[in-house]
């Protein structure tokens, strides 16, 4: 089957996540308000930020780290488009005991889970637990790992999903295959896991409705058009059952109670 038989894959999003153009522009300068020498992105995807960052920090050069090899090959296009290439390295590689830090500015958004272990820790931390308790305690051990990988007067920024609200067990079920309540935090639970690990929090801001709505609109536009066109690909039937089954899992499930946190953390010398 020719890869043109297929439908494309997230080229409506800019950024993997709800993140709107303003707010992007807004963590950017400040970020580069710094003057970094040197940025790392975990969990980089195509690394649009990165980009954007070191384009409004031309003394800066970038690594974004990431597993998925096709959205890399995306980043490094990008890069190349730009005039970038010779200033970021996108590499293959897991992000767990990373050597690539200390960085003047780390970025981790949505990636906090790929700096641990398969038990949901940092590897020097323990077992993991379950609950509420158990997310906390990963997303602490996250943010440490963060700590270690900045450099002192740097700057984090950690983006990190939370309960807007406690969900309840009906919008649970609705959500992905066993979601549960002590999934995320609350948003002054990732605050103060953020000082535990030895931050101080210079700024948040939450994704709006809008930024949700263009996300997830973004997310299946691709694959919606597809399969207004491709109704008889042998393909078609899975991925519509896929594509509608996201779609309630948002609108049924987590919509305006999933939340996404951007802080802006200083590491405490």
């Amino acid at each position: 089957m020719a890869d043109t038989d297929l439908p494309p894959r997230l080229t409506r999003l800019s950024f993997h996540g709800p993140l709107s153009e303003e707010r992007a522009a807004r963590l950017v300068a400040r970020l580069a308000g710094r003057e970094p020498a040197t940025v790392l992105d975990i969990g980089c995807g195509w690394g649009e930020l990165m980009l954007r960052l070191l384009e409004a920090a031309p003394g800066a050069k970038g690594v974004g780290i990431d597993l998925n090899g096709e959205d890399l090959a995306r980043g490094r296009r990008n890069a190349v488009g730009r005039g970038l290439l010779e200033r970021v390295r996108f590499l293959e590689e897991s992000a767990t005991g990373t050597p690539h830090g200390p960085a003047d500015v780390v970025l981790c958004v949505g990636s906090g889970q790929a700096l641990l272990g398969p038990d949901g820790t940092a590897p020097s931390g323990g077992a993991g637990e379950a609950g509420t308790a158990g997310t906390l305690t990963a997303t602490t051990e996250a943010l440490r790992a963060l700590r270690s990988l900045v450099t002192p007067g740097g700057r984090v920024l950690f983006g990190e999903g939370f309960w807007q609200r406690v969900p309840t067990p009906e919008e649970l079920a609705a959500m992905w295959p066993g979601a549960r309540a002590g999934e995320h935090l609350l948003l002054a639970d990732v605050a103060e896991a953020a000082t535990a690990a030895g931050f101080r929090v210079e700024a948040i801001e939450t994704a709006g409705e809008s930024e949700w709505e263009d996300f997830e609109s973004g997310y299946l536009a691709d694959v919606e058009e597809w399969l207004a066109t491709h109704g008889g690909h042998s393909l078609a039937d899975s991925t519509r059952e896929r594509v509608d089954r996201h779609r309630a899992s948002w609108l049924r499930g987590y919509r305006s109670v999933l939340g996404l946190a951007y802080l802006t953390l200083i590491p405490v010398v």
